[in-house]
């Protein structure tokens, strides 16, 4: 029995013994639908043993023993624990969290639950950012964000225009407030796209006042990627390469069109001009009544443009330390045929330490150096003007060196025309260099409750600028003489933020409190000058100034410095009670530099929200998973205005006095004592969502007034504007945005999406005793009148073209102007029987009306596609280009122009005759030249293929086709003009590239 006793003994020992050996278990983490968790957190609860699920969503534990337990923790689901058991695999499924309410979005200063906020804000995530081949990241989000109207960008390194609920300011600059982790800039183009973790865009007042004098324009809160704790290293590179294609090129009158135009004409001098282009380049063989030569000067001047970028980063973390390295090469060739391109190299670097429990820091630095060669955009102009009877090279211009180009004065034309030598003896070189560097330091006073945050920011921006022209002779009397230009810009502009938070909840009651300060000093300095006459200006070793002619310097060198300083004290607060009942205040002051009249500014906000899917009524609403009701208001202060300044000014007049003239002087004096511009918004808003959380739709309607605008009086005495507080601008809309998510089956995901926008801008209010603003020259007026928009288009109302001459006889006023069939026919605003300046009324704004945007995403197994579009409704263009034609008449149309031409009765009841072109009473500002840009654009296009198996690392394939159909009716490369007013626009291009993200 004792024998028999000890061996069952032994045999228990044994069998604890094995149950207690150390084992590896492995395991697959996926969302309600199946779908793979990549970076779902899989860690021991009390040992040191954890993962993190790879991009399959499998993890492995190794030395666990039975009895232990795991917890896996993924943002947006909720958290599950699992006890070790016998099973060496698991299968775990994720529950998401009832309308991700707990989500974190990053406000300012800190982060608030989505479920919690009252202003309007708008989240772009990184995947959504990163299909856009770009050089600038806000061109990523055109389309994709109610109430932004981001204005698309064609040259190498160019930023968009970027526009958050309208035009609110009229002297001042308009650009966003950009928040990189936690930094202030004024432009992002130091970073890539793959540098980004998430955007958000907070639109009203209540939710960017407490950036204070920053904000006026709106603010964008941008994320980047940091390690996770207790993450192994994960390497990745991103790269794509593809060309660039110029789209909707302007068609011009071919020489037939064009010799046709000039025989019409009736012009002497015209019809001339192509009897000496038949003489001195020959006659075409096919009709042997126009000249030989055709070129098509937009297809002559453009290419093809290559666009590569190569991202390589790291990213991982342990338990007190967080890190993320990352550099990316990018550079894109411009289509304007020379030296047009855009070169970048980054390199960034983002830590947080954990020195204490409570006690932590974090760095970030990034450096980025790039090079731009500007375009020379006069090209453009040229093109459009060159007549297609000239060619590129003339043989027989034997003047011109040091290339033979063809000079229109060749035959007998007022300017050169051909755009090739101000491509081909000019370089405009800028490098710019950033430094940006980070520091915080936080401590937890009391754990989880209490803490304190120091962060100080520096960004030093260095702009070294060499514009070089080469000397040439085209004959003619025409020679350009050598010159250079040179200037070195240097801004430096550090920030130190000290912010306090307490965070609580007693019962129901869940609260934020928050008090800081801020520190602004912002200093630039910039120095040019000019030099001619180059020694050696062939060799790029003499590009400097020492050998210019030293007498070429009088007047040519300028250097100007500037500093101003912000203090700022701000304090928050929010409130939740129930998950119910919000409240969001917060309140700002603000002294700036700027102001000597009145240096400080005081703005509040205040925000409630009501949860009414909390509510016990709502119990039994089976559709609604969360409805809640928002209503905002707040103001915030602009300083993004010229200082205060003022100016003596001394004339010589003459006067008679008695019989005799008399000269003497006046002396005036003027000053623009300004003070802060006032933005003063309401906003009210509707978050709904249905469809277990499928379906998610977001409404805000907002009024946002500019009070204290600083508009540019017009002083009678002095004859002349000041700008001065002295009106009020109002911008107001309605957004409306909805996505819907699904799946069939277990393979088939799909997501679909749209937004739309209405804003109407205006000037309510011009302390200016005429009663409006003028803009822009007297031959292309622009006038801002109260109960108008901005910077609108001020001219004619054209009604028709004259027909016949029984319809000039019945017309009083086409008798009066000695008008013919074939002019334009203008209303007579007052009927006073008179075609005059009294006539003139606004023909539009370059500000639309309506923008939407809306995207489709599936993903089949292995397989992803996703499609963006954007369009906007209701803005003008000045097709300026056709325009100055004002100034001179010997240069080519636009086919369009040629084509449909009055040439006779019926033939138009739109263009004038080619005789009018040439007439003032036709050239007149009117709606002939100023078009609608409406615009409807296939955005983006992507298609993917993820290769993923045990044998290789993480591999995603994709080809992408940016901006590839465009539909609208303007005569122009784009309807994409920021102010409205087409000259020289640099065309916006196709882009197709193909790219491959590989993870390992």
């Amino acid at each position: 029995m004792k024998i028999k006793l000890l061996a069952l003994f032994a045999l228990l020992l044994t069998t604890v013994a094995y149950a207690q050996q150390p084992k590896t278990i492995t395991g697959t983490v996926v969302d309600p639908d199946g779908m793979p968790l990549p970076g779902a957190e899989v860690k021991v609860i009390g040992k040191e043993i954890f993962d993190i699920t790879d991009f399959d969503g499998k993890f492995t534990l190794e030395g666990v023993v039975e009895g232990d337990t795991f917890r896996i923790t993924f943002l947006g689901f909720q958290p599950q624990e699992l006890p070790v058991v016998d099973a060496d695999d698991y299968a775990i499924t994720l529950e998401t969290d009832a309308a991700t309410l707990d989500e974190v979005v990053v406000v300012g200063y800190g982060t608030q639950r989505k479920a919690d906020l009252t202003g309007s804000i708008v989240s772009i995530q990184a995947e959504e950012i990163e299909k856009t081949p770009t050089s600038n990241v806000m061109q990523s989000l055109q389309g994709k964000v109610a109430g932004v109207q981001i204005t698309a960008i064609g040259s190498p390194g160019d930023s968009p225009n970027v526009r958050v609920r309208g035009l609110g300011t009229y002297t001042s600059g308009t650009n966003v407030l950009y928040v990189v982790d936690g930094a202030l800039y004024d432009n992002i183009d130091f970073l890539s796209t793959k540098d980004i973790k998430s955007i958000n865009v907070l639109k009203d007042a209540s939710s960017s006042a407490i950036y204070g004098v920053r904000a006026a324009n709106g603010v964008i809160i941008i994320e980047t990627k940091s390690g996770r704790r207790n993450q192994k290293p994960q390497f990745e590179y991103d790269g794509y390469t593809g060309i660039q294609r110029a789209q909707d090129i302007v068609q011009m009158a071919n020489a037939e069109q064009f010799t046709t135009m000039a025989y019409e004409s009736g012009s002497t001098a015209d019809i001339q001009f192509v009897l000496n282009a038949m003489q001195r380049f020959g006659r075409s063989r096919i009709n042997p009544n126009i000249p030989a030569v055709n070129t098509d000067w937009y297809d002559e001047i453009l290419r093809e443009g290559i666009i590569q970028s190569h991202s390589v980063g790291v990213s991982g973390g342990g338990e007190s330390v967080t890190y993320s390295v990352g550099t990316n090469y990018f550079s894109q060739e411009g289509i304007l045929d020379m030296k047009n391109e855009y070169e970048r190299f980054n390199i960034r670097s983002k830590m947080d330490v954990d020195i204490t429990d409570r006690f932590k820091t974090g760095v970030n630095l990034v450096f980025s150096n790039a090079t731009k060669y500007a375009p020379e955009n006069a090209a453009w102009f040229n093109a459009y003007f060159a007549v297609p009877i000239l060619p590129i090279i003339d043989p027989s211009n034997t003047d011109a060196t040091p290339i033979q180009y063809a000079n229109a004065r060749s035959l007998g034309y007022r300017s050169p025309q051909n755009p090739f030598p101000v491509m081909d003896f000019n370089e405009n070189r800028i490098k710019i260099r950033k430094l940006l560097a980070t520091l915080d330091f936080q401590y937890d006073i009391i754990e989880d409750k209490l803490d304190f945050k120091t962060t100080y920011s520096h960004n030093l921006t260095a702009l070294e600028e060499r514009y070089v022209t080469l000397p040439y002779n085209l004959g003619f009397t025409t020679e350009v003489q050598s010159a250079i230009r040179r200037a070195n810009n240097t801004f430096s502009n550090q920030y130190w933020d000290n912010v306090l938070t307490y965070q609580d909840q007693i019962g129901e009651h869940r609260f934020t409190a928050m008090a800081g300060t801020s520190f602004r000093d912002e200093a630039s300095n910039n120095f040019s000058a000019t030099g001619r006459n180059i020694a050696g200006i062939r060799f790029e070793s003499s590009w400097y100034l020492d050998f210019a002619d030293p007498e070429s310097f009088n007047d040519n060198v300028s250097e100007i410095g500037r500093r101003f300083y912000g203090m700022s004290y701000f304090g928050r607060i929010s409130y939740n009670y129930l998950d119910r009942y919000l409240l969001y205040g917060t309140f700002r002051a603000d002294g700036s530099s700027k102001f000597t009249l009145d240096p400080w500014g005081y703005f509040p906000s205040v925000g409630i929200g009501w949860v009414l899917s909390e509510e016990a009524f709502m119990d039994n609403v089976g559709v609604v998973d969360f409805l809640k009701f928002r209503a905002a208001w707040g103001k915030l202060g602009n300083d993004n205005v010229a200082a205060s300044a003022g100016s003596n000014t001394i004339t010589v007049v003459s006067v008679p006095f008695g019989d005799q003239p008399r000269t003497g002087i006046t002396s005036t004096s003027v000053f623009s004592n300004n003070t802060w511009e006032v933005i003063e918004e309401m906003n009210f808003g509707v978050d709904l969502e249905l469809l277990e959380n499928r379906l998610a739709v977001t409404a805000d309607y907002y009024i946002r007034d500019t009070e204290n605008a600083i508009l540019p009086v017009y002083i009678p005495i002095v004859d002349r504007s000041v700008d001065r507080n002295s009106g009020v601008i109002r911008n107001q809309g309605l957004e409306l945005s909805a996505n819907y998510s699904g799946s069939i089956g277990n393979d088939f995901q799909f997501s679909v999406g749209a937004n739309f926008t209405t804003l109407e801008n205006e000037a309510t209010e011009i302390e200016d005793q005429r009663g409006y603003l003028d803009a822009g020259s007297a031959e292309f007026r622009q006038r801002t009148i109260e109960g108008g928009p901005l910077f609108a288009f001020y001219g004619y109302e054209r009604l028709g073209v004259y027909q016949n001459q029984a319809q000039i006889d019945a017309d009083p006023i086409a008798v009066a102007n000695n008008l013919v069939p074939g002019d334009l026919i203008y209303r007579d605003q007052n009927g006073d029987g008179a075609i005059n300046d009294e006539d003139r009324v606004i023909l539009g704004s370059f500000l639309p009306d309506i923008t939407y945007g809306g995207n489709i995403a599936m993903n089949y197994k292995a397989f992803d596609f996703s499609m963006n579009f954007y369009g906007q409704a209701g803005n003008k263009i000045l097709n300026r280009r056709r325009g100055e034609i004002i100034f001179t008449n010997d240069t080519n149309m636009d086919a369009d122009l040629a084509v449909n031409r009055w040439h006779g009765e019926g033939t138009s009841n739109i263009y004038p005759s080619s005789a009018g072109m040439r007439k003032a009473w036709n050239q007149r500002l009117s709606n002939f030249w100023v078009e609608d840009g409406d615009f409807f654009r296939i955005q983006n296009i992507q298609f993917g293929y993820t290769m993923d198996n045990e044998n290789m690392p993480w591999t995603r394939v994709y080809l992408t086709a940016e901006r590839p159909f465009s539909f609208f009716d303007y005569n122009g490369f784009t309807p994409e003009v920021s102010d409205g007013v087409d000259r020289q626009t640099y065309p916006v291009p196709s882009i197709y590239t193909v790219g491959v993200n590989v993870k390992f």
